[in-house]
């Protein structure tokens, strides 16, 4: 663990029972308690995450709206200053580079969160799309740290740390310069477990002191810290998808399902023409939701196939559901095997196991404005 990165919080991981692992060349804990009880704290009362492996890059300069725009796959144009948006960056063949969410301060100033296993490939990547446009780019990711606090109970937990009225941070909006007991923060409303939650962005040299307040604060609550286990279930319940799996270089944002966040009908931006192509063209293959009809627990990678047995798709993430009981995906497969009740085999540890499709929406979300 000696050559992994590690955030302010490494040393107090254990004070709380957490297990570290190496995920994406950091030290990071995947679970305290055990996932199904993180996974249920979160349902039912909050959790705390450290996120500060996130990467955050700044652009700024007099064509920062318009670089943007070039860029990412959604409407940027739409924005207001102290909004947030979810979208994606594109190759040219329309894979993806990452998903991200992106902040703005003004027209002169974005912030993108991108993902750990990213950052420095996006950083090189948005600094070469850069060259011909009045901007800067800045990898700030090292002076910045960022905890996460989500669930039902999160609002009330986190009011008693401010003076802020947290009520009027509306979802996929921020206040740049919250006080959160005496520390100054961004403070976002967006999340990553289909529950209300906020975002704390602060220097790391507050993030053992935040962390151990919030939970202090959230005791009677039942607050728990919670790890990367718990994030990757609670996520993949509320159909949130994770780079790498149900996108990548090879999977684009339409049959990843995510059509909603590329904006076609916008001037060019990088991946329009192959997008659009892939859109008129029919996509040949979709991610979908599957349930398990046979005894067995789906992970990603598993083959797909269907009944004469040829290979058809493959999973990108599969869980024993903690809150719906049951044993789920989500599988790109050929299109033709796409439709809800279509009936395929996931191939575990050598037996072919039947699975039916299903809606993707395994879990409703219970963000402030859903």
């Amino acid at each position: 663990m000696e050559e992994l990165k590690k955030t302010p919080l490494i040393d107090t991981y254990a004070q709380y029972g957490g297990k570290v692992i190496d995920f994406a060349g950091w030290a990071l804990p995947v679970e305290f308690e055990g996932i199904i009880k993180e996974h249920e704290a979160v349902r039912n009362e909050a959790g705390l995450f450290d996120v500060s492996h996130m990467g955050e890059i700044m652009v700024k300069g007099k064509e920062a709206l318009k670089f943007v725009q070039h860029i990412l796959t959604n409407d940027i144009s739409t924005l207001k200053d102290n909004e947030v948006i979810y979208t994606l960056m594109c190759y040219e063949n329309g894979g993806v580079v990452d998903d991200l969410i992106m902040y703005r301060f003004s027209q002169y100033e974005f912030m993108l969160v991108v993902n750990a296993s990213n950052v420095d490939k996006d950083f090189q990547w948005i600094m070469d799309k850069s060259k011909n446009f009045d901007v800067k780019i800045v990898n700030v990711s090292n002076a910045m740290a960022q905890l996460a606090i989500q669930g039902p109970k999160a609002e009330g937990i986190l009011q008693k740390l401010t003076d802020t009225d947290l009520s009027t941070i509306e979802f996929f909006h921020f206040i740049k310069e919250a006080d959160i007991k005496g520390v100054k923060a961004l403070v976002s409303r967006t999340g990553y477990t289909g529950e209300d939650g906020f975002e704390i962005y602060m220097s790391p040299e507050h993030l053992v002191f935040l962390w151990n307040e919030i939970l202090k604060a959230g005791k009677e609550e039942g607050i728990k810290p919670i790890g990367l286990g718990a994030r990757d279930t609670l996520r993949f319940e509320a159909n949130l998808p994770l780079y790498g799996n149900e996108m990548s270089p090879e999977i684009t944002p339409l049959e990843a399902g995510l059509g909603f966040f590329v904006k076609l009908s916008k001037d060019d931006f990088i991946g329009k023409k192959a997008l659009q192509a892939q859109k008129d063209t029919g996509l040949k293959r979709k991610v979908v939701g599957f349930e398990m009809k046979d005894r067995g627990i789906p992970r990603h990678g598993y083959k797909v196939m269907n009944s004469e047995g040829k290979e058809i798709g493959i999973v990108t993430t599969g869980y024993f559901s903690p809150t719906l009981k049951k044993n789920i995906g989500l599988a790109l497969v050929e299109t033709e095997y796409s439709s809800l009740g279509t009936e395929f085999y996931i191939e575990v540890r050598n037996k072919k196991l039947k699975a039916e499709v299903i809606n993707k929406r395994f879990y409703i979300k219970k963000t402030k404005n859903s």
